[in-house]
């Protein structure tokens, strides 16, 4: 059974989400955050980087425990490790991974900062939160592009989906009205109507 040392945060919702979808039996650690419980020596021991989610496979490639770190890299390891939500078609795996990589790079730095600086005082905001609001619309418009023109972000559903679902889950608190982007509306509730996808947010990381 795998071990999920998560949070409630997009980031832990990605790695539910997908450990549901792909029908994986795991039992979740909650790591509060807040608390500072990411900087004790228990958890940094399998995510050097302090950060979560974080995963611990008994059964690894060779048989041997592994722990995997950084939510994109646990996506591609359970992806692997099922033959699930990564085509082994190379072209369109190429997909997969470009709008994999799009919600490493950009779609989650982003509106992370607009999380950030609305946290802050007024008078130490403005600037930048003008700054990264902008930008996460920007890319809300990459995406319902994308979406005008395909059902899933990479064709057929796959942990691309699930990467940048955990954060359009939180497009409120990106200020972003999903009519302002229909197909990214109509991607959203798809996804969200999903049985294995309620259930990854329904996991208690907290």
């Amino acid at each position: 059974m795998i071990d999920l040392y998560a949070w409630d945060t997009p980031n832990g919702r990605k790695i539910s989400v997908a450990l549901e979808e792909m029908g994986l039996p795991y039992r979740v650690h909650p790591v509060d955050i807040t608390a500072g419980a990411q900087h004790e020596p228990a958890f940094l021991a399998i995510s050097p980087n302090n950060r979560i989610p974080a995963i611990v496979d008994p059964d690894g490639p060779d048989g041997a425990a592994i722990s995997v770190f950084e939510s994109g890299a646990i996506l591609l390891y359970l992806a692997e490790k099922t033959g699930r939500f990564l085509p082994a078609d190379r072209r369109q795996r190429v997909a997969v991974l470009e709008w994999l990589m799009w919600q490493m790079g950009g779609f989650g730095p982003m509106p992370g900062q607009v999380h950030h600086f609305l946290g802050v005082a007024e008078a130490d905001r403005a600037y930048g939160l003008e700054r990264y609001t902008q930008e996460t619309r920007r890319l809300y418009g990459v995406l319902d592009r994308r979406l005008g023109g395909a059902e899933y972000v990479a064709g057929a559903l796959s942990i691309a989906d699930f990467a940048i679902l955990g954060w359009a889950w939180r497009h409120e608190r990106h200020r972003v009205d999903l009519a302002d982007f229909p197909h990214v509306r109509r991607w959203y509730a798809a996804l969200m109507a999903r049985p294995g996808v309620a259930r990854g947010f329904a996991v208690p990381l907290r």
